[in-house]
């Protein structure tokens, strides 16, 4: 994979907005394996991934993630009906790792900044506890929430898994990418940023699989912990 980004480097302030600006949210990015962001071109968030996988209410999360509001051009591979598809075919056999849906850089071209978007197919629900940086959230089958990361596990049954009677177990992650660094401002701001993101895609790669009850997901995000 190769990433080109703009030859524009300038550095990104981190978190100026509130939890309660959350509710009222609206732009993002991504780019998966071979994207390359268009020289000069910079778009909302709303606009990538695919362009349905980013809701407004989770744009402006990635706004409170980032410091930006705008966002390289990804390529047309790397969009969640695209990840549904690789999702499919994996089936039943759990994944082992992850797989990008997408990636999100600043139009500003801030090469150390990145957030990667995955998916990937688990044997069966979450079992476990959590690390103690994660907050558990009321979405799906778990959803943990942390200040650079959050991820949605989900069961989905769909006419998608031919010739199956168990449900496909999902799991969508967002993280921060890059050179490890600790969060900078509000942690419970940047917990419900990501949080929203994770909902946002987990909830139209429930759609686009065609998942029983969008996979017992809420159409808006839960961010009251569990």
């Amino acid at each position: 994979m190769r990433i080109v980004i703009s030859r524009r480097p300038v550095p990104v302030g981190l978190l100026a907005t509130a939890v309660a600006g959350l509710l009222c949210l609206g732009a993002t990015g991504c780019g998966g394996d071979g994207d390359e962001e268009t020289a000069d071109k910079a778009v909302a968030g709303t606009q990538l991934c695919g362009g349905d996988a980013v809701s407004a209410q989770a744009s402006k999360a990635l706004k409170v993630i980032t410091g930006s509001s705008r966002f390289g051009t990804t390529a047309e591979k790397s969009t969640v009906a695209r990840a549904a598809t690789d999702l499919v075919e994996a089936f039943p056999v759990a994944t082992g790792g992850r797989d990008d849906v997408c990636r999100i850089y600043t139009a500003d071209g801030t090469a150390d900044f990145a957030i990667r978007v995955t998916w990937g197919l688990v044997d069966g629900p979450p079992t476990g506890t959590p690390a103690p940086d994660f907050t558990v959230l009321k979405m799906g089958e778990r959803t943990l929430a942390a200040a650079n990361r959050a991820s949605v596990r989900f069961a989905c049954r769909s006419d998608r898994f031919p010739n199956s009677t168990n449900a496909a177990h999902v799991a969508i992650g967002v993280e921060r990418w890059g050179m490890p660094t600790e969060p900078e401002g509000d942690v419970e701001a940047l917990k419900d940023a990501y949080a929203t993101v994770a909902h946002s895609v987990s909830l139209a790669m429930a759609k686009e699989l065609g998942c029983e009850k969008n996979g017992g997901l809420p159409a808006r995000p839960v961010l009251d912990p569990a």
